[in-house]
């Protein structure tokens, strides 16, 4: 039976990524977004409240264990806060949940402690391909075994954090099905491309990657013979997706509240018009219904049930969410909400990628 409050750790949890977002994120935003750099000091704080070292089992130096459910619930307090700081501060997340969820016992041994420690880790995932519709589970990079190896083939692009990484989680296709390979930052062949520039997220360093003739043992297939199941993955990522959404799209609806209740036109707020009002209702009714959603797929997948229709469906449904809300709020601003003095544009401008990282977020 579903239960809408929270246990004490997580309502400890949600206030303390609360008070960082609204202290930390919100404070550097803009200047993250200018400088297309996320500072420093923001990344070691946000680390430091230990979101991913708490999903690790205690055995491998983490102090917790997953729940997708306690993820969606912070994961809307950091987008409340920043999108694009946001998902650089998750970028280890792509190395360490594929790992928790599926690496046998050495590889758990070897790497998760490292996601634990003070610092940030410099490690990431490669995904998305420059592909005309990509397909998590139609792969163009190939991992083909020889003797005691694979050897890696293949261009992604979407790879976070790349200039830099120790370490890489490749996907690729083994035998006509997608597999993850842990391959070290400096691996012969490995060559990190140029920026991606995108509409939105600019704060979040992106790169194109290619993989020529990378060798790995075999040891560094992620699962051993077992392997991964992609889908699985997908479904954790839709459901981190789709909780970001939400987040965000509260912060727009916030701002273009209040920016309502104090805008006064012919003698009276906006927000006492029936068209803005009207408007603002709609935008409430459909955040909370995407947020509803996000529980029901996160619930799913903690309680063993198979949540990846709920997940799609959540992400699909939070995809059109964002963009309407975020829309909705550059209106109610009217000519205000296209001036970069205020963040609905950017809101908007982020709202639209969405649907472009399906498989490349994870928490």
């Amino acid at each position: 039976m579903y239960s809408f409050d929270m246990t004490s750790e997580q309502k400890m949890l949600v206030d303390t990524v609360r008070r960082y977002a609204e202290k930390n994120l919100r404070s550097v935003y803009r200047e993250a977004e200018e400088s297309k750099h996320v500072p420093d000091k923001v990344v070691q704080m946000g680390w430091e409240i230990g979101l991913l070292p708490g999903a690790i089992d205690a055995q491998y130096g983490g102090y917790g264990e997953y729940s997708a459910l306690t993820n969606a619930l912070y994961l809307e307090e950091m987008a409340w806060g920043d999108l694009g700081i946001t998902l650089h501060l998750l970028t280890p997340n792509l190395f360490a949940i594929p790992i928790a969820q599926f690496g046998n016992d050495k590889q758990k041994e070897e790497y998760l402690a490292r996601f634990c420690d003070e610092s940030f880790p410099k490690a990431t995932a490669a995904l998305v391909e420059p592909v005309v519709q990509f397909d998590p589970a139609e792969l163009q990079t190939t991992a083909v075994k020889e003797g005691d190896t694979f050897v890696i083939n293949g261009k992604k692009t979407y790879v976070p954090l790349a200039d830099g990484a120790e370490l890489f989680l490749v996907y690729a296709q083994e035998n006509g099905a997608t597999q993850a390979f842990i391959v070290p930052g400096d691996a012969p062949g490995i060559k990190v491309g140029k920026r991606v520039k995108l509409m939105g997220v600019q704060a979040l360093e992106l790169y194109e990657v290619e993989f020529a003739n990378v060798t790995v043992p075999k040891a560094n297939r992620l699962g051993g013979l077992k392997g991964i199941r992609i889908q699985k993955l997908l479904t954790l990522s839709r459901i981190t997706l789709a909780a970001l959404a939400v987040g965000m799209a509260r912060a727009a609806y916030e701002y273009a509240l209040n920016y309502a209740k104090d805008r006064v036109a012919f003698g009276e707020p906006i927000a006492h018009r029936q068209s803005i009002a009207f408007m603002l209702a709609n935008m409430r009714i459909e955040i909370e219904g995407a947020r509803l959603m996000v529980w029901e797929a996160a619930y799913k997948y903690d309680t063993g049930e198979d949540a990846s229709k709920a997940a799609f469906l959540a992400k699909n449904y939070a995809d059109k969410m964002v963009l309407e809300v975020t829309d909705g709020a550059v209106q109610v601003l009217g000519g205000h909400g296209y001036i970069r003095e205020h963040p609905v544009e950017l809101w908007l401008r982020n709202g639209r990628g969405f649907v472009t990282m399906d498989g490349a977020v994870l928490a």
